[in-house]
């Protein structure tokens, strides 16, 4: 019993002897203590204030001038949609350069790279996607298969078929994994690799069976093993 006092006694003592350390450390670091908590509220009153009176009125801003551009795409005008009317409106190129950041500013990235491929100009769709960042994974994939197919389009098959194996593990989704991996089969296919080409069509057949890449994939599948 007398050991289990003395014990405690001692837990008791370590633990009032780090507290007066603490004290003491505070008493002697009180003014430090105060700047950084001080700069810290500084700082977060400045991101507040950066988000609230010049981030929002942007978004706003950037939102009201990707209206006539999306417009203008819907209507396969793409060099509209690109370099804006005359002054008028603004073209992606514009907003992604004055609100870049914004998200309508990254969002026009994106679209001015489908201009881009639209219009044949391959290299700078390539810039402007590869430039394109999104939380969205539907978006983020389709801008890594965009440059995938810049890049046939450009006959580099094998930066090609890198970005649609990196637009298929960016999201394994109904809509855009099963279109890439069809893309990646086909390049196989074309350089004779039946077998990698078969793995992705039955990968299609198992997994994506109700997309529209999955609808008749066994004609693919029975090519690719009569060869």
């Amino acid at each position: 019993m007398a050991k289990k006092k003395n014990k405690t006694e001692d837990q008791f003592a370590k633990i009032e002897e780090t507290l007066s350390r603490t004290e003491q450390y505070i008493e002697k670091n009180q003014e430090n203590l105060v700047r950084i908590v001080l700069g810290a509220v500084v700082i977060i009153a400045l991101f507040m204030g950066y988000q609230k009176f010049y981030i929002a009125p942007m978004e706003k801003e950037a939102q009201a001038d990707m209206f006539m551009a999306e417009l203008y795409f819907e209507k396969d005008s793409f060099n509209l949609a690109l370099k804006g009317d005359d002054g008028q409106y603004l073209g992606f190129i514009d907003i992604a350069d004055e609100y870049s950041s914004t998200k309508p500013g990254k969002l026009a990235h994106y679209y001015a790279g489908l201009c881009y491929l639209h219009t044949g100009d391959f290299e700078n769709a390539i810039e402007y996607l590869d430039d394109f960042s999104s939380d969205d994974i539907i978006l983020s994939s389709l801008a890594l298969g965009c440059i995938g197919d810049a890049y046939m389009e450009l006959g580099n098959t094998e930066k090609a078929l890198s970005y649609y194996e990196d637009a298929v593990s960016n999201s394994e989704n109904e809509l855009t994994a099963p279109r890439y991996m069809l893309k990646q089969a086909m390049i196989h296919e074309s350089n004779g690799d039946y077998p990698d080409a078969l793995a992705l069509y039955k990968g299609i057949e198992e997994d994506y069976k109700s997309s529209r890449e999955g609808n008749g994939i066994e004609k693919y599948i029975a090519r690719a093993e009569n060869r």
